[in-house]
């Protein structure tokens, strides 16, 4: 049985650990996976490949998650990718600044592998 790719997704995380959780979960899903390890790398690889779905820590060393939001939304490119907020910061103000900065949603980890498709399924039109 051959997996049809459901859709090319962006990891942004700086902790190695995470993103290999993450890339596990999403290509064992049947999804095409981009790892970044930063906002910046992220930023440089948006622009040069389609990506369906951008799933980005908030907390990471040079640009934060919520800089890295409103780069992806001012950029023609990438202004209409669906951007999944994936943060150990779980207070209300933290979801309510990720949406004002262009994240379509915020899940917290840890997260089960269930929350996270769900949650990718969600905001993919």
């Amino acid at each position: 049985m051959s997996l049809t790719l459901l859709g090319t997704i962006l990891i942004v995380e700086d902790s190695p650990s995470e993103l290999e959780l993450m890339n596990h979960y999403l290509q064992e899903s049947g999804y095409n996976v981009i790892k970044a390890n930063g906002a910046k790398e992220a930023l440089e690889k948006a622009a040069l490949q389609k990506t369906d779905v951008i799933v980005t820590d908030l907390v990471m060393p040079e640009m934060s998650g919520f800089e890295l939001c409103r780069s992806l939304k001012r950029n023609p490119i990438t202004e209409n990718v669906p951007i999944v907020i994936c943060s150990c910061k779980n207070q209300e103000i933290d979801r309510f600044w990720a949406i004002r900065q262009g994240a379509n949603a915020y899940i917290t980890k840890p997260y089960t592998r269930e929350q996270l498709l769900r949650t990718i399924k969600l905001v993919v039109v």
